[in-house]
């Protein structure tokens, strides 16, 4: 019979396990979104386009991270967890604090991809070892505090990359974010210990098998379970469409700041930081604790709390983001990441808690190759392509005023001279050279404030696309878990 003093033991464990767990994925949000922070640095040091910061913070990292997920879930599905994530740390903290060699945009993109490598190591193995650790009734919750370690690694990414950044320049930040990681790879593989496989579920996993035909068919089980179910289906497009805005604006939002209201990277760090990520923070377990309480009403709330979070959240964006003084803007940008990150919890608790333990990294690992390849490879993309379009619309008309999505884009565009002087040639890194006359000086700064702003409100348009998806998910979804739950029964 087990005793109160062992249940609390193994309750304080759990918590400790969830807390390194949280603290390596705070780190990899950290090492994978810096580049945010730093990219108006970078792009002027450097003299990149906004097209190149975005293959920076998506493709270069996304391409290898997550394709190399898939791999990597598998041998989680048969090997020790905790070693695999031990390792992973250590790889990607060991390449982000080599970012500060870079000497070009091309060793910086190469030294990018190896952050990707790492990274693939984390997430799969480690929503597969916090499901052993905690109930079904209990995941979203349990998954929504390691999902917090987004908004938290976005929050000390921003505000110490941010002040580094100002006080020592855009590399000593990579080598001072990177460092840590080395010993948080120490600490997992010294404490966690690693949870016998399905130990909380109705059946245990099986024995693990061998062979090219086994894994290829596993693969095709897990696949069909993720896009061949109407609920569940809705839900992987939910979170993807939604990390196209999180991952494109993110990229842009604190260069934004700088290049509109001429902030340094300090203060726009703690914008971001405090501000943005203690709303975000709040929101992401939120989002987990407010669907596993409201899914005793019915399982559709996993589906129904992103859907009308992301509905509020998306005017909210919208607004902060076409004010024209700083400390409003700020303000208002404050309140719609709590509404917003409702989502994370959710998702990851109905994937994992719709697979069998033994295909539960798996899920995750293709998830994540569709979800990061569209949304992580794409959003910066997408949105430095539109900025750097429209950067050149308004620099060849001299447009340089309204810069509100209401300034009629299709207008602008066919209004364009075939052949208008380039803004990426004038222009470079976004600001007149040197000796350039303060004409060109200002007709650089405000064509890029203008595009940047309009680009970022385009990309803020996938968050109500995302949200749709959830509500759609919410029609079958509590069917669709009643019938894993039986069928492992």
């Amino acid at each position: 019979m087990t005793t109160a003093a062992t249940r609390d033991a193994g309750e304080t464990y759990r918590k400790i396990v969830l807390g390194l767990m949280l603290a390596a994925y705070t780190f990899n949000f950290v090492d994978r979104t810096i580049v945010g922070i730093l990219g108006q640095a970078i792009k002027l040091d450097l003299k990149i386009t906004d097209t190149q910061l975005g293959l920076l913070g998506g493709m270069a990292f996304a391409l290898l991270y997550t394709v190399l997920g898939v791999p990597i879930a598998r041998l989680a599905e048969r090997f020790n967890r905790v070693t695999i994530i031990s390792v992973a740390v250590v790889l990607w903290s060991g390449f982000t604090a080599a970012c500060g060699l870079a000497g070009s945009f091309l060793s910086l993109l190469a030294l990018r991809v190896g952050v990707g490598i790492g990274e693939a190591g984390c997430t799969p193995p480690a929503q597969s070892l916090i499901s052993d650790y905690y109930p079904a009734k209990r995941r979203a919750s349990a998954l929504a505090v390691y999902a917090f370690g987004i908004p938290l690694g976005a929050m000390i990414g921003s505000v110490a990359g941010g002040w580094l950044a100002k006080t020592y320049g855009w590399r000593v930040a990579f080598f001072v974010v990177g460092a840590p990681g080395l010993l948080l790879a120490l600490a997992i593989k010294l404490v966690v210990r690693e949870p016998a496989r399905g130990g909380l579920d109705a059946t245990a996993a099986p024995a693990p098998r061998g062979g090219l035909r086994h894994e290829l068919a596993e693969l095709w089980v897990v696949t069909r379970e993720l896009f061949g179910r109407w609920p569940i289906l809705h839900m992987v497009l939910g979170i993807t469409l939604t990390s196209v805005g999180g991952y494109g604006i993110g990229q842009f939002s604190a260069p934004y700041f700088t290049r509109a209201f001429g902030l340094d990277y300090a203060t726009v760090g703690l914008i971001f930081g405090l501000i943005g990520g203690v709303s975000t923070g709040l929101g992401t377990l939120l989002g987990g604790f407010v669907s596993d309480w409201a899914s005793r009403h019915g399982a559709r709330w996993y589906a129904l709390t992103p859907a009308i979070g992301l509905a509020i959240a998306t005017p909210l964006y919208l607004l902060g983001y076409g004010q024209g003084d700083w400390r409003v803007a700020a303000l208002i940008l404050a309140l719609p990441g709590v509404f917003h990150y409702t989502y994370l919890g959710p998702t990851f608790g109905v994937v994992q808690n719709v697979m069998p333990p033994h295909r539960r990294a798996t899920a995750t690992a293709v998830m994540f190759l569709f979800l990061n390849l569209i949304a992580l490879g794409g959003g910066p993309l997408l949105t430095g392509v539109l900025i750097d379009h429209l950067a050149q619309l308004h620099f060849a008309l001299g447009a340089g005023g309204g810069g509100g999505l209401g300034a009629g884009l299709a207008e602008l565009w066919r209004a364009a001279p075939a052949h208008a002087p380039s803004f990426a040639h004038l222009c470079p890194g976004g600001v007149a050279p040197k000796g350039a006359s303060a004409v060109v000086a200002g007709a650089c700064r405000a064509a890029l404030v203008d595009a940047t702003r309009q680009g970022i409100s385009i990309t803020v348009l996938f968050y109500a696309w995302g949200g749709l998806h959830y509500l759609l998910a919410a029609f079958g979804l509590e069917k669709r878990l009643a019938e894993t739950a039986s069928a492992a029964a």
